[in-house]
This record gives structure tokens, C-alpha cells and sequence, in this order.
């Protein structure tokens, strides 16, 4: 779980939020197909450890945008990947990655729905829009791990909850098909 690591992680998200604020914009905002949102540093971290992610290899993350999530899944994961579409999200996912030198996480610059989610252990999401839209079928055909749903909005409707825990109040759902 890498807590030196995670301390980094977090210095680097904790900078880049102080200057998205000195420039008057807010850590959250639109991408054009959902919305970005900001969770806690701290609160991703330790809901990770609670719902014993390390028993995971493989992680993947719908809609990374700035990429904490993945770096964070990286520390207990064998290989954690992020789909952002958001170029500027992207590009910073690269820079904090680079920064702290994680060589186990991949990111890749697109659509999620254009990516196939089976094979992995663990799919996170932090959803921008309601689930029927497309992405709870998507995920009914091809899951084959754990769905982690961060949000108090937007839950699946046809999936089994497993498991939850809340973070500081921030709400953690494991769904298995």
C-alpha cells in the first residue's frame, strides 16, 4: 500500500488543486461527454485499503480525468489503467504519473466506451451521468471483476451490491454482476 508513496501522490494533486483555485477555477467541471469531479485524496486511499483492493491485480478507471484514482490503484494493484477523453485531464494524469514515478499505471487518451473492461479484477467509477444512459450495459456485458462506484448519485440498477463503506462521507459501492 506504499504510504511514502501515497504521501507524494497526494503532495502532487494537493499542488495542482491549490493552482486550478488560484486561478479561480474549482477542481470540477464538464469534459463535453460527463463531468469531472474531485474525491478527497485521503478518502480514495483509505476506502481502497477498507475494501482490501490488494487482493486485486488489475484495476481500471471509466472517465480517470486528472488521474489520482489510478495513481492511488497503483499502490495496491499489479496494474492499474485510466480511459479519459478530456485531453487537459490527460495530459496532467501524465505529468503527476511522470513526477512521481509510477511505472505500473497506464493511461490512455479516448473514449471508455470505446474500450473493452473485461479482464479486469476491479472497474471504477465516479459516474457524470445516470448509468442507464449506456454505461450500466456496458458494463452488464462486459464485466467480469468488481464494479467500485464512488458517488452517492447515479448507482446501477441491475447489479448486485456487495459490499460499501463511507469515507468522511463519501460513499464507496462494490457491485458484482
Amino acid at each position: 500500500m506504499k504510504p511514502e508513496l501515497f504521501q507524494q501522490i497526494k503532495k502532487e494533486y494537493d499542488d495542482f488543486y491549490k493552482i486550478l483555485l488560484s486561478k479561480g477555477r474549482l477542481p470540477l467541471r464538464t469534459t463535453g461527454r460527463g463531468f469531472w469531479g474531485h474525491v478527497p485524496t485521503g478518502d480514495i486511499y483509505n476506502a481502497f485499503k477498507q475494501l482490501n483492493l490488494q487482493k486485486h491485480e488489475t484495476f481500471l478507471d471509466l472517465g480517470s480525468g486528472d488521474g489520482k484514482v489510478v495513481l492511488i490503484a497503483s499502490l495496491f494493484c499489479k496494474r492499474a489503467v485510466g480511459i479519459e477523453m478530456d485531453d487537459e485531464l490527460f495530459q496532467k494524469s501524465l505529468e503527476i504519473q511522470k513526477n512521481v514515478g509510477i511505472p505500473n499505471a497506464i493511461f490512455f487518451n479516448n473514449n471508455f466506451y470505446d474500450h473493452g473492461i473485461s479482464g479486469f479484477d476491479t472497474v471504477f467509477v465516479y459516474p457524470g451521468e445516470p448509468m442507464y444512459r449506456g454505461l450500466e450495459k456496458k458494463i452488464l456485458n462486459e464485466l467480469t471483476g468488481k464494479l467500485v462506484h464512488c458517488g452517492h448519485h447515479f448507482h446501477p440498477e441491475n447489479l448486485k451490491k456487495q459490499n460499501h463503506c463511507l469515507i468522511n462521507g463519501t460513499l464507496f459501492t462494490v457491485y458484482t454482476k
